[in-house]
């Protein structure tokens, strides 16, 4: 399969949903990829109801709102059943607890007075999300494993990044809101920088990551301006999805990495 062939399904994967298909048996490789897209979701969720909110893109907010909740409890029930540790499974019941009450707010008309609950309870199910997909790079004990993860995670700091962004934008505030915004940032810097250095990186991987480094500069711009309270919601929504969409792509074309390697 070339490269476009697999962003595309990569895309499609992530943005066209079928309500109603069935759980599949999923290997390792793929079962890194979905934990890691889980992760994203805690935040990508929390960052349409913001745009509700604000009445930022709202037709497209209310579509990717429908989308990831369905996507998140399709994947949850995959999940559970490749869960191959009790461990494993028991991080998955944690995630299912504070999902069902988190469903329920995300799916409600967005109140400007709810949102720092909400926002708890975002951060709440990324920090499980985490430990899950931790979990599984583990139980795995493929080296590439990481590299999934990390290129995973970056998917998820694009949505955290705007959902950062988009809290300040509404003039919503909490301790240390700059500085997870700030960390948010750095870390995605970090990230993109350790899969550039990969040295195992196929040239479909490396142009990949290009075109993400060349987005992520010109993104960087605009964060900046948060600096001055001169905000752009609509522009960054566009430019994370953008970056979201890209790692998307790379992430499919590292599970794939990982399978051939663990097939040896």
């Amino acid at each position: 399969m070339n490269a476009p062939t697999l962003f595309h399904t990569a895309l499609m994967a992530l943005l066209v949903l079928l309500p109603g298909v069935p759980a599949f048996a999923l290997t390792d490789a793929e079962a890194v990829n979905m934990s890691g897209l889980q992760r994203m979701l805690s935040q990508r969720t929390a960052k349409t109801w913001l745009m509700l909110g604000q009445g930022v893109k709202v037709l497209e907010a209310r579509e990717q709102r429908t989308k990831s909740v369905a996507l998140f409890d399709n994947n949850l029930k995959t999940l559970k059943e490749y869960a191959p540790t009790p461990e494993i499974r028991e991080s998955f019941a944690k995630v299912e607890a504070v999902w069902g009450g988190y469903k329920t707010r995300i799916l409600g008309s967005p109140d400007k007075s709810e949102a720092l609950k909400m926002l708890r309870q975002s951060d709440e199910l990324l920090k499980l999300g985490e430990a899950a997909v931790k979990q599984i790079q583990d139980h795995t004990g493929v080296a590439n494993a990481r590299l999934v993860n990390v290129s995973g995670r970056q998917r998820m700091l694009s949505q955290r990044i705007a959902r950062l962004y988009l809290t300040k934008s509404w003039g919503l505030s909490y301790e240390g809101l700059d500085k997870d915004f700030q960390t948010a940032m750095q870390e995605y810097e970090n990230g993109l920088n350790e899969l550039k250095g990969n040295p195992q990186n196929t040239p479909e991987i490396s142009q990949g990551l290009a075109r993400v480094q060349s987005l992520w500069k010109f993104s960087r711009a605009g964060f900046e301006l948060s600096k001055e309270e001169l905000y752009v919601p609509t522009a960054i929504c566009g430019t994370t999805e953008n970056l979201l969409k890209h790692m998307q792509g790379i992430t499919k074309l590292y599970e794939v990495e990982m399978q051939r390697v663990a097939s040896r």
